[in-house]
């Protein structure tokens, strides 16, 4: 494959098809793209695990290759992350609008904040430094809903 058209195929797939240059707000339209694809897995644990881990494992090795075609350290158009944080959000967590709602807004809070240690991972070189901010982000955001999820459950027993 000729270089230009592999640099082609490298950005799309980490800029989550285009929606990463969208000139305002990339994380947030990779966050949006990334609850519609837990959306479509939502009744299948298996499935939404295992696609989780695709993402996450082409994220770390392709998001450090963007950085480098683009010459530019976690740049904006990088949204595999996002795609991979709000996947790792609704993990092991029963369908519910109310938790999709919640988990959108807490996955964005957690990743704008950057919470520690997520400041700290965001530091760290290629791919990973790209990644694993996001999926600390969306681990705490998961943890959050479990509780809540719990403690909803508990309320109606």
């Amino acid at each position: 494959m000729p270089k230009k058209a592999l640099h082609f195929v490298i950005l799309s797939i980490t800029s989550c098809f285009g929606l990463g240059f969208l000139p305002f707000i990339p994380g947030t339209f990779g966050s949006l793209a990334g609850l519609f694809l837990y959306y479509l897995l939502r009744y299948n644990t298996g499935i939404h695990l295992l696609v989780t881990i695709l993402i996450l494992l082409l994220g770390f090795f392709l998001s450090g290759v963007s950085e480098r075609i683009l010459n530019k350290k976690d740049a904006r158009c990088i949204v595999i992350d996002e795609v991979g944080g709000m996947l790792i959000s609704f993990l092991f967590l029963p369908y519910d609008i109310k938790f999709l709602i919640i988990g959108f807004f807490l996955f964005r809070l957690f990743d704008c904040l950057k919470p520690y240690p997520v400041g700290r991972l965001e530091r760290l070189k290629g791919g990973i430094g790209v990644m694993s901010d996001d999926i600390i982000a969306g681990i705490y955001a998961n943890i959050v809903l479990q509780l809540v999820f719990r403690l909803a459950s508990f309320k109606i027993s």
